[in-house]
């Protein structure tokens, strides 16, 4: 990063209590708790669904799944007013080397658009290789167009990116650090944190995972290694992410296009961007996408599913920082007889947040809480599951900077099949953690409450 970047960023961050504002969340006591229906809104491709069309198709599709599924799904779409798609198939990528390659080998498949928005691009290896194929696609007349957060590639020289615009390639950088930049309304705080790829409006990817080579190592489950001892520039990342292939992906590639259009950065170039998609699978999705000032789909989302877990919460999250609400309801599930467990870093790659999160772990552990610091990777995932049959995956972690001021996209998964899956890696996290108990808990240096308390006071900002 050049000195000239840094000095930017460093103002850019010092500027910042005084251009934000501070945003509250939802209060939790305004939830839904009855179903006020007895089916949820169901979408296809051919339009939403009637109630007696959608009860048929769901009593086929969840006849496994418990009588509480339902009811769930209607009290999560009364919280967010996102109606369910039908008619998916998802790939669970849970493996960093795996992910990229089934996004460059999408890419390299594509016929008429590429449309990538990210937090982090890279100039290492893997960005390389990435700018590479998305400028040979250029010239094989592909369209495509790159959207890419102004802080998160903070430290990416800018001809990096005016080499691919110079190959024809759309560029949009998003949010400039410079408000002499900006085109849109502008605003240091709000950040794009998605990571949506969308080839051909057809083939979709979201998820954690940036264009970086952080994830171009196996996050060593693989080696079965395990060590109390972990050097994070050693280690691969740990990250989660998913392949759409049907109807959703519209919305994916909706959510693209509407925050390039917000950005006022120009038309994009013509292509078919919303191809006629067909039914590829049985999956129902749910596709949050938020952004400052919306109506805090995703957290209302997790909220209403912790609230209504009969038997297990399963949370991953690598930047945990809850406000009140989400504490004390993952302890008021644990104490109704839920196993609520939480994969957080053993090491991570911001301390400060790492510490602000650990400031919770008192009384969530008190409450009956169980918690795991990963050892053998950098963890950048955010997923949950709930019950076995209701999972989220996506850009958002759990604090009030993906809450309230970036811009972010989650995908709630209905399915138990599905949700075997997510146990499975979530199980195969647990495999490679250690367990922090209250006991121990208590016992630690006083240097390290010092650091947790200080980082608290931040909590809001990080």
């Amino acid at each position: 990063m050049n000195k000239h970047r840094t000095t930017m960023w460093i103002a850019a961050l010092a500027f910042l209590g005084v251009v934000a504002s501070c945003k509250t969340l939802p209060n939790a006591e305004h939830l839904p708790e009855t179903p006020a229906k007895a089916v949820p809104k169901v979408a296809t491709a051919k339009g939403t669904l009637s109630q007696a069309q959608s009860s048929k198709l769901l009593t086929r599709r969840w006849a496994n799944a418990t009588p509480d599924l339902k009811s769930l799904a209607v009290l999560e779409e009364q919280a967010t007013g996102v109606p369910l798609i039908a008619g998916n198939n998802v790939q669970l990528l849970f493996d960093g080397p795996a992910t990229l390659r089934a996004m460059i080998e999408a890419v390299r498949a594509a016929k008429t658009s590429i449309n990538l928005e990210t937090y982090i691009f890279d100039q290492d290896p893997i960005g390389l290789q990435f700018a590479e194929l998305l400028m040979e696609k250029r010239r094989q007349g592909v369209v495509v167009n790159v959207m890419y957060d102004s802080v998160g590639t903070v430290g990416t020289p800018q001809a990096f990116f005016d080499n691919m615009r110079a190959a024809g390639v759309n560029m949009l950088a998003f949010n400039p650090i410079n408000p002499a930049k900006a085109k849109g309304n502008w605003s240091i705080n709000n950040r794009d944190h998605r990571k949506i790829l969308v080839v051909d409006g057809s083939v979709g990817f979201t998820g954690g995972i940036n264009i970086s080579a952080d994830y171009a190592n196996s996050s060593l489950f693989r080696s079965g290694r395990k060590s109390d001892k972990v050097d994070k520039d050693k280690v691969g990342w740990r990250d989660t992410h998913i392949r759409i292939d049907g109807p959703a992906v519209a919305t994916l590639q909706y959510a693209f296009v509407n925050n390039w259009v917000r950005q006022e950065a120009g038309e994009l170039l013509p292509a078919e961007y919303f191809p006629r998609l067909s039914p590829a699978g049985d999956k129902f999705l749910r596709v949050l996408a938020t952004e400052p000032g919306s109506h805090s789909e995703i957290y209302k989302s997790l909220m209403v599913a912790i609230n209504e877990a009969k038997k297990s919460v399963h949370v991953t999250s690598a930047y945990f920082v809850p406000d009140q609400q989400i504490v004390d309801a993952l302890i008021a599930a644990a104490k109704r007889g839920v196993d609520v467990k939480l994969v957080l870093p053993g090491v991570s790659d911001h301390g400060l947040v790492m510490q602000a999160g650990r400031a919770f772990y008192e009384q969530l552990l008190a409450g009956g809480v169980k918690i795991f610091q990963l050892q053998v990777a950098v963890l950048h995932a955010k997923t949950v599951v709930v019950d076995g049959a209701w999972s989220t995956i996506g850009s958002a972690n759990i604090d009030r900077r993906s809450f309230i001021h970036n811009y972010e996209l989650n995908v709630v998964v209905i399915d138990p099949a599905f949700g075997r899956d997510m146990e499975a890696a979530f199980n195969e996290d647990l495999r490679s953690s250690k367990e922090v108990t209250l006991e121990q808990w208590r016992d630690r240096p006083w240097s390290d409450r010092i650091k947790e308390w200080a980082s608290r006071l931040t909590e809001y900002w990080i």
